[in-house]
Formats: structure tokens, sequence, C-alpha cells
């Protein structure tokens, strides 16, 4: 049996979304140490430097995704600077819980223009450029885009959403040489759960019981997941496509 070559990204240029913590932040490290010119992308421009300064191949374009030119502006960023793009990991995301008799328009709004709106537009925004180095799209799912979550359902539809998109994608890109993959993470460390507004304490027992349902019995580790971006992208893997492949400890089982 052949081993899987390790992942190679000299030279190569690649987006990472919502690259100030957690999956994001480990997988624009990850892509750098593999030789890649990496553009890490998300609001907060201070915690952006510190997933810079890990690496000199990372780059920094603080943006809201949401914002209208934002997505031509990440793709212009990257393609002036280094002079292609090869891959996009569209990892921003929110979670937000909403139980349906909270359930609000702004509510739903603001999860699927980040969850699903932003990503569609970054990806259309890349594609000339994806097709011209016949590159990757790697989308970050949840475990929650294919099992029910009760208390937030819109955030399990934008995720569903976004694993559908997926494939379509992937399906419609096939002719160009462009792929398309998803990872969908179980519960992983990250700064996910106070972003959701829940406090320490509600954190602390959140995480307690996701790891008691985990058969390997624990959380995972953002660099975990951030490896199994790198296998999606990487060019070595170049007759898989469509594809969405959680990552999550077992929990799909249980």
């Amino acid at each position: 049996m052949t081993a899987a070559p390790p992942a190679d990204f000299t030279g190569m240029v690649v987006i990472v979304t919502g690259a100030s913590s957690g999956i994001g932040r480990a997988a624009a490290h990850a892509f750098a140490r593999a030789g890649a010119h990496v553009l890490a992308v998300a609001r907060r421009k201070t915690a952006l430097e510190e997933t810079a300064a890990a690496h000199p191949g990372i780059a920094v374009h603080p943006a809201d995704l949401c914002a209208t030119d934002a997505p031509q502006q990440v793709v212009n960023a990257a393609t002036s600077r280094w002079g292609r793009l090869d891959v996009l990991v569209n990892n921003a995301g929110a979670m937000h819980l909403m139980p349906l008799a909270q359930t609000t328009a702004h509510g739903i709004h603001r999860l699927l223009d980040l969850n699903v709106v932003a990503p569609s537009l970054l990806a259309s925004a890349a594609l000339p450029h994806l097709r011209r180095q016949r590159g990757s799209i790697v989308n970050v799912s949840s475990t929650y885009g294919h099992r029910p979550l009760p208390g937030a359902a819109h955030y399990a539809a934008s995720k569903a959403a976004l694993e559908q998109l997926t494939r379509c994608w992937a399906a419609e890109l096939a002719a160009d040489g462009v792929r398309v993959n998803a990872v969908a993470p179980g519960p992983t460390e990250s700064g996910a759960l106070a972003a959701a507004g829940l406090s320490q304490d509600a954190i602390e027992q959140v995480k307690r019981t996701e790891a008691a349902r985990i058969p390997l019995g624990r959380r995972g580790d953002p660099a975990e997941v951030a490896a199994w971006l790198l296998h999606l992208a990487n060019p070595a893997a170049s007759w898989l496509t469509g594809q969405v492949l959680t990552v999550d400890g077992g929990l799909e089982l249980t």
C-alpha cells in the first residue's frame, strides 16, 4: 500500500476566513507550514496579527465578510499580493442559540448572512482564479449540519445549506478542474460558545456534556480539524470532490 503524500503547498496561495482563532487560526498555521502564502481574514485585526505572528508566510486582511464589497476585496488582496489563488477555506461562521419560541427575522438573517451568503459570494469572487489554477474550495460545516441541534435549529440549517452548496458546487465546477469539499467538525475547542453569548458556567457545562457524549471521550483540538482541511485541499487528492468529511471523535455514531 502506498502512503498518501504529505501536503505540499509550496508557492500556492490560500485564503482562510475566520482565521483569528480556533480552527481558522490552526488552518492558517498549517497551510503556512506546508509552504503556502496565506491570507488570514477575520474581523478582529489584533487577533489576526496574533495568528500571523506564528509564521512569516501569513498576511492579514481584516474584513467583515458580510459587507457588500468584502468578498471581492478579500480576493483582490490575495491576488494583488501574490498573483494567484489556489485554495479558498470558507471557515468563518457564527453559532447562535435561537429556540423556536425566540426566533426573530434578525436572528435568522444574521446566521444566514455569515454562514451561507458570505461564503457563497467569496467563492464566486474567487472562482476565476481558482479555475485558472484548477484549485480547491474547502468549506467548514459542522456535525450539526446533518444531525439535529435543539435550540439552535437555524444554525444547524445554515450548516446543512453549506453542505449542500458543497455538493452542488462540486458537480458544477468539476469540468473546470475545481474541487469542492467540506469538513464537518464536531465540538472543538474555540471561542464559539462564548461568541454565542453563553456564560462561563454554561460553557463549562456544555463542554462536559459534549465530551461525555463523544465516543473518544473529549472535544476536538483545532489542529486536528485543520489537518483534514489540508488533506482535502491537497492537489494530490485530485480525484476527491463533493465530499463532506465528519471529524467528530465518533459523535456521529451516537
